[in-house]
């Protein structure tokens, strides 16, 4: 006990200072930090002693272990904030990434019961569906399935690359109001392919209606996404 108790501030002090380099931006989201040897070196500690605040600094999702590569520092979790309607490139922003889209697919479809039930649509109507790939720093992130009300057939013939809301801001509509539900989901082959993780792997998947400012349904919402790499706030 005497022992670990004396061990405590150096333990401490690394700990301490890596969490500190990598806030400040001596180790940039990516980058390889020292080796166990080096770290045990330079704080004059234990191996054991470094592997445990390695251990611990992961576990803060500060960094990822590869077995027989080494630690990297981790991109920081997206936040995002459930009490408004925010855009996944406006999320990325605030964390200080660059949110990109890929679009995997577009089409005219029919609605699903979901379709009729939540965007109060006819069965005979046509629905608008966009599926992309959402990056943060060229890292994959979300894979998202977003239906449309027909009247948002323009989207089909628009770069969908960037901010569907701030497209839509643009044109006078302001997504204003949601209604989520989030649960656990595991990855299939499609997911596992395009967000780069392996089939099984949980994801968290949130299926959202979200409302413009006048009320009126903008669309549903479909989401599968790297839970290590994203969370929200309620």
């Amino acid at each position: 006990m005497a022992q670990f108790q004396a061990q405590e501030p150096k333990y401490k002090r690394l700990l301490d200072t890596i969490r500190s380099e990598i806030q400040r931006g001596i180790y940039q989201v990516h980058d390889q930090i020292p080796s166990e040897k080096e770290l045990g070196e330079r704080f004059d500690v234990s191996r054991v002693t470094v592997r445990r605040a390695l251990k611990e600094l992961t576990e803060e999702g500060l960094l990822e272990r590869y077995q027989g590569k080494g630690t990297y520092v981790s991109m920081p979790r997206i936040q995002r904030d459930l009490r408004s309607v925010t855009s996944f490139h406006a999320s990325c922003t605030m964390m200080g990434l660059t949110g990109s889209a890929r679009v995997i697919l577009r089409q005219l479809i029919q609605p699903t019961e979901r379709d009729l039930r939540e965007l109060q649509l006819s069965a005979d109507a046509r629905v608008i569906e966009v599926r992309r790939l959402c990056l943060a720093d060229d890292a994959p992130v979300m894979l998202e399935i977003n239906h449309f009300p027909p009247e948002y057939a323009w989207l089909l013939d628009e770069d969908l690359s960037g901010s569907l809301y701030q497209m839509l801001s643009e044109r006078k509509i302001e997504p204003d109001k949601a209604i989520h539900e989030i649960s656990l989901c595991r990855a299939d082959e499609d997911d596992a392919r395009w967000l780069d993780t392996q089939k099984g792997e949980a994801l968290l998947c949130v299926e959202e209606t979200i409302f413009d400012q006048k009320g009126k349904p903008l669309h549903t919402s479909c989401q599968h996404i790297r839970a290590d790499r994203f969370t929200f706030r309620i």
